[in-house]
């Protein structure tokens, strides 16, 4: 008879604890922009133009080759005609953006500070928002006649809409225990604006301002195509009524020139004053 204790299986051995280290993933949401490679790509963007245009892959009338568009810059920056239609338009989105932005900004307190402000505000900019404010200029300039003030009001008023809505919504995003602790110690109302109300709503301020930003440069383009004899606008309209291309892209080119300067701006502001995020 056979012994079965010797043809048991043996038990089952525990396994060897892991003890393998972790990577630590609480270090937050930090998103990092590459320095080069957006400058990369847009080179080798650029180089296949070239490439293109050079092959003749494309006509030249309908889209010139980027040597030409540099070319025609270079020509308007001698001849002083880029600095004299650059010259209107930054005036003219300079005290828009201005005059709206600061506008916008205290509205847009009021209506995240103030009930009553707030019933009201909210109401007039929804119905007023939705409005192309470009559509408004032939009525500007019967108010305020022909001149700067017509553009640059249309501006200021393309601007106040959107820098309203982003502080207001900035202001609502404050975490109210905030508030609420800052009220429990007696802090006087002023402070609390400026040393809660405030910074919490600045990120939301400072994306707003990209925003605005873009919306003064499209509608100054607007205003100086309907009703204005200097400015890239003009300049780009009249480009294209003669066929010339190379200038009209040049035009082109300097505008997204230019917001790519107001976006190292706006840069340079949120690493100045949103240095504690």
């Amino acid at each position: 008879m056979l012994d079965r204790s010797t043809h048991e299986d043996p038990p089952p051995t525990e396994a060897a604890p892991d003890t393998r280290q972790v990577k630590f993933r609480g270090a937050g949401f930090v998103p990092s922009a590459g320095r080069r490679s957006g400058w990369i790509a847009l080179l080798l963007a650029i180089g296949l133009w070239q490439l293109a245009a050079g092959a003749a892959l494309v006509n030249p009338l309908f889209l010139p080759p980027p040597t030409a568009i540099a070319r025609a810059i270079y020509q308007l920056a001698i001849s002083g005609a880029l600095w004299q239609h650059l010259s209107y338009s930054v005036m003219r989105i300079g005290l828009g953006w201005m005059l709206g932005t600061a506008a916008g900004i205290a509205v847009g307190f009021a209506i995240g500070l103030s009930s009553l402000a707030r019933s009201v505000g909210i109401t007039f900019i929804s119905a007023l928002f939705p409005i192309p404010k470009i559509a408004l200029l032939p009525l500007l300039i019967l108010w305020l006649g022909i001149g700067e003030e017509p553009k640059i009001a249309t501006i200021a008023l393309g601007v106040f809409f959107s820098t309203a809505i982003s502080v207001y919504s900035g202001v609502d995003s404050v975490p109210r225990n905030l508030i609420r602790m800052a009220q429990s110690f007696n802090v006087p109302f002023p402070i609390i604006v400026r040393r809660v109300i405030w910074p919490g709503a600045l990120p939301s301020i400072l994306a707003g301002f990209r925003i605005t930003a873009s919306v003064a440069l499209l509608l100054v383009v607007s205003a100086e195509m309907i009703g204005a004899e200097y400015g890239i606008g003009a300049f780009v309209l009249q480009a294209g009524n003669l066929m010339q291309t190379d200038q009209l892209l040049a035009g082109v080119v300097i505008l997204s020139l230019f917001g790519l300067a107001v976006g190292r701006l706006i840069n340079w502001l949120e690493t100045r004053l949103l240095h504690w995020r």
